[in-house]
């Protein structure tokens, strides 16, 4: 089991000229721990990263990892960080064994051959070590990036929007290498706006807009805030527009979705209309099969809450 790394930064601002990008950002993330950063594009997600890695000088306060202030020169810590970005540069001229074995051996990791070889088998490349990642698909190299991310067995992992350019199985492959880092320690910083897949990876989830941190919280915390509505799913053994039309027609109904025999009602969520939805279902003779209230996700814990923040800021703005 490795030791993880703690982050924390206290009031992390950075401003590009009259732009705030970062404002007064207070995250605190625990060794071990695998965190979610989400906000929509341009909620400065990237620029904190950056000051993460002392590659940004914020223009005001600290981070700190593992108590220490980062800091440009800072690479004896820097060594014990494995980074994924969303836009990677390789050197296209070499193999992807080539390629691994440079930053191996950089790192100056123990059997380098063997880590190497065990880390393209586990990411589905090693059939194509010998191929220049010149030639590599996008999701090739976002893969090859995973490895070597991971090449020096690191004791923290930034990951700005890992599953982006892969196809659904290598999706599947990183979810588990994740889990798998998770489970020996390490501590995960996973900055995205694919919410459906943090959702499966973190345990605990900050949510920033326009430059700010509107949240932070457990999971399944961020789920219980949600307000507003619910989702009722009804399975039919038949059923006809008819009687949807009139289901949709119940005044508590905001909206409903239709596939086939079965339909998804979007209520308030002020009552548990399931009982009155049986009710109606009854009335009219309808053979129902299953009925269930849908469990809410963190996408749309996300829209609801970054459109509630952002009407606030707006209407503060008017003051």
């Amino acid at each position: 089991m490795q030791n993880g790394l703690r982050i924390e930064t206290r009031d992390l601002t950075k401003r590009f000229g009259t732009f705030t990008a970062v404002n007064k950002l207070n995250l605190r993330i625990e060794p071990g721990e695998s965190y979610g950063f989400l906000g929509p594009n341009g909620a400065g997600k990237t620029t904190t990263i950056l000051m993460l890695l002392g590659i940004y000088k914020p223009t005001h306060g600290q981070v700190l990892i593992n108590d220490q202030v980062v800091r440009s020169d800072a690479f004896a810590l820097k060594r014990r960080i494995g980074v994924v970005a969303e836009s990677q540069t390789f050197y296209d001229e070499m193999s992807a064994w080539e390629y691994l074995m440079f930053f191996a051996r950089l790192f100056g990791v123990d059997e380098p051959e063997k880590r190497g070889q065990a880390l393209l088998e586990q990411v589905g490349l090693w059939e194509w070590r010998d191929v220049l990642v010149g030639g590599y698909s996008a999701g090739m190299k976002k893969k090859l990036g995973f490895a070597r991310a991971l090449v020096h067995s690191p004791d923290l992992l930034i990951l700005d929007e890992p599953v982006s350019g892969l196809d659904p199985f290598g999706i599947i492959q990183v979810r588990e290498m994740l889990r798998a880092e998770q489970a020996k320690g390490r501590t995960l910083f996973i900055s995205s706006h694919i919410l459906s897949e943090v959702e499966r990876t973190v345990n605990r989830v900050g949510i920033i807009a326009n430059g700010r941190l509107i949240m932070q919280d457990d999971m399944e915390n961020v789920r219980q805030k949600v307000s507003g509505f619910e989702r009722i799913e009804l399975t039919f053994a038949f059923l006809d527009e008819t009687s949807v039309q009139e289901i949709g027609k119940l005044p508590f109904v905001q909206r409903i979705d239709r596939d086939g025999n079965s339909i998804s009602l979007l209520t308030k969520d002020d009552t548990d209309y399931r009982e009155a939805v049986g009710r109606f279902v009854l009335e009219k003779r309808l053979i129902l099969l299953e009925m269930k209230k849908a469990e809410k996700n963190l996408e749309e814990a996300f829209v609801t809450i970054t459109e509630n923040n952002l009407a606030h800021l707006a209407s503060k703005g008017k003051e």
